[in-house]
């Protein structure tokens, strides 16, 4: 009896680091003092004692049930991007810059090839959001996951100068909202999805003219990396006063967080067009629209609040960023909630 026979291969453990080098080389930065395959990450902070007060921030999460559908259609080169995401879009919010990430893969047994593919999607977010991949961790758990599945989680660390963490204790009557696009459904509501369709390669590869791709290139589109977008609002001289990443619970629950005692958000839901996916998940699913809302990006992954007079130029540094923005509402003296209309 040995390793092997019990289940974790530990061969192709090795396998799997050599073929995700490549990937995880394309997001250094010359901070990282480290190579991959060492016990911990080195990231010198050098390059930041300019700052009055550095402040690291710090973010982690997962992919979540989405990765039911990259297990039935066999894609896992997307759902990396997505781990990421939700990591460095909360560091985002804080006002902070994303220095670098670690992941952690759980799976029932190691398939190189496909923790490669994995990987080169946690490579392509870190390049996205400008994070070094310093690190990470691939578990073989033989009768803990089952073969063919497996977990991704991650973890960011960034940085801000303490005054210029967003908090948004200055919002006041008056300040403009503004809703970056998502890409779709992006990381959360995954378990209502698999309620609603059945997941299997019939109905996730089938065409959708409303949808202009397939369901399941609709639902395993990568969640949006925002950092590109809030770093060319701040190089504009741009003050964020508030920021919401919209994840689970949707607008109901994360909008509130951004905001003081004594003022609420009133949004416009007809101020923007809602992507069709979402359409179709609550007209299949028979999900009412509240609960829609309060599960769902329903196509803004971003809520920002900006001064009125800053209004036009934020909506302009974030186009030259590659995005697309919206006014969505703006913010009023009352309790603190969001208040659609």
């Amino acid at each position: 009896m040995d390793y092997k026979n019990a289940g974790v291969d530990i061969e192709a453990g090795y396998k799997s680091v050599e073929l995700m080098k490549k990937h995880v080389q394309g997001t250094m930065r010359p901070e990282v003092l480290t190579n991959l395959g060492g016990f911990s990450g080195a990231f010198s902070m050098e390059a930041f004692k300019s700052m009055e007060k550095p402040t690291l921030v710090s973010g982690t999460d997962g992919v979540g049930t989405k990765l039911k559908l990259a297990f039935v259609l066999n894609q896992h080169d997307t759902v990396g991007i997505d781990c990421v995401a939700m990591c460095v879009n909360d560091i985002a919010c804080a006002g902070g810059e994303p220095l670098f990430f670690l992941d952690y893969i759980a799976c029932g047994k190691n398939y190189p090839e496909k923790i490669a593919q994995i990987v080169s999607g946690v490579a392509e977010g870190c390049r996205q959001s400008g994070a070094a991949l310093i690190g990470g961790e691939t578990a073989e758990m033989p009768g803990f996951y089952p073969q063919d599945e497996y977990d991704l989680a991650g973890f960011a660390v960034g940085i801000v100068d303490e005054k210029d963490i967003i908090t948004g204790k200055n919002l006041k009557k008056g300040d403009v909202l503004i809703g970056l696009a998502s890409s779709g459904v992006h990381s959360n509501g995954f378990s209502l999805v698999r309620k609603i369709f059945d997941m299997n390669q019939n109905t996730l590869n089938a065409y959708h003219d409303e949808l202009g791709k397939t369901l399941g290139e609709a639902l395993l589109m990568p969640t949006k990396i925002y950092v590109k977008a809030l770093r060319s609002i701040k190089e504009a001289g741009i003050t964020i006063k508030a920021c919401s990443h919209i994840t689970g619970g949707g607008f109901y629950e994360n909008v509130p967080r951004m905001l003081p005692e004594g003022i609420c958000a009133k949004i416009r839901k007809d101020s923007y067009e809602v992507p069709a996916i979402f359409g179709m998940i609550a007209q299949s699913g028979n999900v009412e629209e509240k609960v829609m809302y309060n599960t769902y990006n329903m196509g803004i992954g971003m809520v920002l609040a900006v001064d009125a007079a800053w209004a036009d130029r934020t909506m302009e540094a974030v186009k030259s960023a590659g995005e697309k923005a919206f006014f969505i509402g703006e913010t009023d003296e009352g309790e603190k909630e969001v208040v659609l209309s």
